[in-house]
């Protein structure tokens, strides 16, 4: 297992919803933890199942608002 972290910002907080979006990611393979922190999103995965794509695809699949750094 290769552990990966990366750090998103959000364009705006997390409500009730969107939590419970982000919560659900936890049974996709290869995220090992998905924690909202201060003004962002903290996320660990497993870069032997899943690509940085894959995590920012699978983010904006659920709706959650992540920007990327430029």
């Amino acid at each position: 297992m290769t552990r990966v972290q990366l750090r998103y910002g959000l364009a705006r907080p997390l409500d009730e919803t969107l939590r419970d979006r982000l919560a659900a990611l936890h049974g996709v393979y290869g995220f090992l933890r998905l924690e909202p922190e201060g003004a962002g999103l903290v996320v660990e995965y497993d870069a032997t199942r899943l690509s940085e794509r894959d995590v920012e695809a699978q983010l904006r699949g659920a709706g959650i608002p992540i920007q990327l750094s430029a």
